[in-house]
């Protein structure tokens, strides 16, 4: 993260340093996503009918619904609970993943330094986060 800091603060004279920092940081991310890959992480909709299952970089890796309150829901009731399900697998695997970077860089996404300058990368991981 020194490396890092520094070039945000405009002292561009180690780039050398920099990429050295950000191909570490490539590294182990990339390690910890090979990792989260073979995580499930869960998501039910509110009333529980639906229960949706995501690998840790969001894939969709299982959905069940339950039949005993299957019939309880009509189509379009049953189409929303299957989307909030999914969503709510989703947010399980953000903040996942946001655990994750925090792991790695030693700092939470979008939370200030101890002397309150915001992460430099913080704009990319927000983007990654998104799935943009």
């Amino acid at each position: 993260m020194r490396d890092i800091k520094a070039f945000a603060e405009g002292r561009r004279n180690d780039a050398g340093g920099l990429l050295r920092e950000a191909d570490g940081w490539a590294r182990a991310m990339a390690g910890a996503l090979g990792e989260l890959e073979e995580e499930r992480l869960a998501g039910t909709d509110p009333s529980e009918v639906v229960r949706a299952e995501v690998s840790g970089t969001g894939r969709l890796r299982g959905l069940s619904i339950d039949p005993r309150r299957l019939r309880d829901l009509d189509g379009d009731r049953l189409a929303r609970a299957v989307l909030e399900a999914i969503g709510a697998a989703h947010l399980a695997m953000e903040e996942r993943l946001a655990q994750t970077v925090q792991d790695v860089t030693g700092q939470a996404p979008g939370v200030a330094d101890a002397e309150g300058a915001a992460d430099p990368l913080d704009g990319h991981i927000r983007d990654v986060l998104r799935g943009g």
